[in-house]
């Protein structure tokens, strides 16, 4: 199995939501409110009067066979809009209750 941690400006929050569902992928947990700065560029993203706008956050589990398809789906998204940031990251998941 593998976790896909992702961050990313808080308007994609339903296009990330609704783009697990359709792969089948039911569970996930969210951050809300978070900032952030991206390490190569963009602005940041620290809800305050200067940088208002928001992180979120989400970690989901998932077969190893799906993430390859997950982290596509999210590289054509972030393609499609970067300017509003994204980054995802997978990792492998030793144990799992």
């Amino acid at each position: 199995m593998k976790a896909i941690f992702i961050a990313y400006n808080q308007a994609y929050n339903q296009e990330i939501v609704e783009l697990l569902e359709k792969m089948g992928q039911r569970g996930y947990t969210v951050w809300e409110e978070i900032g952030g700065r991206g390490s190569v560029d963009g602005e940041p993203h620290l809800g305050n009067h200067a940088w208002p706008t928001q992180n979120h956050a989400l970690l989901t589990v998932v077969e190893d066979s799906l993430a390859p398809q997950v982290m596509s789906a999210l590289r054509q998204l972030d393609a499609d809009n970067a300017q509003l940031g994204l980054r995802a990251y997978t990792l492998p998941v030793e144990e799992a209750l």
